[in-house]
């Protein structure tokens, strides 16, 4: 994972998170073929929510 950055704007930590929802929903089969984005508008939404800005 080091110098790949999946998700635009987000930190690390949220990195890692897009990483772990993604492999779960993977392994569950949820979501078919849209588990990728799926995670990612997951970690958007609780980044936005946070009050967060891009990058940080």
């Amino acid at each position: 994972m080091p110098g790949k950055k999946h998700v635009r704007g987000v930190g690390p930590k949220e990195e890692r998170e897009y990483e772990h929802i993604k492999e779960s929903a993977e392994k569950s089969g949820r979501y078919g073929n849209r588990a990728a984005e799926v995670a990612a508008r997951t970690v958007l939404k609780q980044h936005k929510e946070k009050g967060h800005k891009k990058g940080r």
